[in-house]
């Protein structure tokens, strides 16, 4: 298929505050100017913010075009909804603690032409909010759309700051949700502390995806760990490595060091490799002097043993010899 050129501007929509690619037919938008675009949630304003790109796309309707300049007095309307949609929260709340609802209405987004508004909440089980849909329709007169919203959505729709000191990723730049594993946090050779490796969602932090394919691809040409390895001419195995640095880590009963990998890398020992085991063959001669030292100890013993026998045998004597003065006497 033949590629068309567009011209591409990025734009910040206000009520998402995330950057998007939009398509132009005329290169007379600046950084800075207002626009009115559409995206998936309806009408919204935006702000341009970089030059136009001119770039391949496979079709006309590869990306959404850009509807119109914006004004001060649609500024105006944007800053009014943000208000509204503040008191709507507030009301869907209380009219859900009414029903008697387990839910709670994180926010609510007005689109620019106020026919439609987002309400977001988070509950821990599905909710049947057929009744509090009549009483909002009766109320807003408008379109209304309830989302049920996860933990990492909501993340992503309050924002915060990372452990890196940056902006969340999620509310930053990612717009779809991937699957994180803890074999991730492995691959990139992090210790495996739930906590430090959790965001503000309780989720495994999403930089663990986006960095993992890095580094597979650094580890390709590195030894496993607990390989064996043959250096200055001892055996070492290898308990840890900076695939970054390529600083590898050996040890064995000796010595601790940490070497480059160039150092190493043509003397490592096959997988199936076993460490010569050192057999020593114990003596069981004894030396005369320990024969000696050892009839030393002994004889203590035996003195003490004959004290004690030679103080019973005198007790005794000195017994008998009472009952016999007893007798004469009687």
């Amino acid at each position: 298929m033949e590629k068309i050129k567009k011209l591409l501007i990025n734009i910040l929509v206000l009520g998402m505050e995330k950057a998007f690619y939009f398509s132009i037919d005329e290169n007379n938008y600046n950084e800075g100017d207002l626009v009115i675009v559409e995206t998936n949630r309806g009408i919204e304003l935006g702000r341009v913010i970089s030059s136009p790109i001119e770039k391949e796309v496979n079709s006309e309707d590869e990306f959404p075009k850009v509807l119109k300049k914006g004004t001060l007095d649609d500024y105006k309307v944007f800053e009014l909804n943000k208000i509204k949609a503040k008191e709507t929260q507030a009301y869907c709340q209380e009219e859900a603690d009414k029903l008697s609802l387990n839910m709670k209405i994180l926010s609510a987004d007005y689109m620019l032409d106020g026919t439609k508004i987002i309400i977001y909440y988070l509950a821990d089980n599905r909710v049947d909010f057929r009744d509090l849909l009549k009483v909002l329709a009766a109320e807003l007169k408008c379109r209304i759309e309830l989302r049920q919203i996860g933990t990492r959505d909501k993340a992503k729709l309050i924002g915060g700051i990372g452990i890196c000191g940056l902006k969340l990723c999620c509310s930053s730049f990612l717009n779809e949700f991937d699957g994180i594993s803890i074999t991730m946090a492995k691959n990139q050779m992090l210790a495996l502390n739930i906590p430090k490796l959790s965001g503000h969602c309780g989720k495994l932090i999403c930089c663990l995806k986006f960095e993992n394919d890095t580094y597979l691809d650094l580890q390709k040409d590195l030894p496993r760990v607990g390989s064996k390895v043959k250096y200055n001419d001892q055996i070492y195995k290898i308990t840890s490595m900076n695939v970054i640095t390529k600083m590898i880590r050996i040890e064995n009963k000796e010595n601790i060091q940490t070497v480059p990998y160039d150092d190493i890398k043509d003397s490592i020992l096959p997988r199936d490799y076993v460490m010569p085991i050192q057999q020593s063959t114990p003596s069981h001669n004894v030396s005369e002097n320990e024969n000696k030292n050892n009839d030393v100890k002994d004889r203590p013993q035996q003195g003490k043993f004959n004290n004690r026998n030679s103080r019973f045998n005198s007790n005794k004597t000195q017994k008998n010899n009472g009952e016999k003065t007893n007798n004469e006497k009687n």
